[in-house]
């Protein structure tokens, strides 16, 4: 099962693409923008209180 991809933050909606390094996301896969995990929510997810970390990225494939 893959991640779901979420495309925007949850807390300030700000865009946060699936090649995007600035999203942060919990074990329950709420998500993030950086600037929010760091400076606003302190590294844990308001919904949970589980440690957000950086959310692996999907890269364009060649060709695609």
């Amino acid at each position: 099962m893959s991640l779901e991809m979420k495309p925007a933050c949850e807390r300030c909606r700000q865009p946060l693409p699936p090649d995007s390094p600035d999203a942060r996301i919990c074990s329950y896969e709420c998500t993030y923008c950086r600037d929010c995990s760091e400076h606003r929510l302190h590294g844990r997810c308001p919904n949970c209180g589980g440690e957000l970390l950086a959310r692996p990225r999907r890269l364009p494939t060649a060709g695609g």
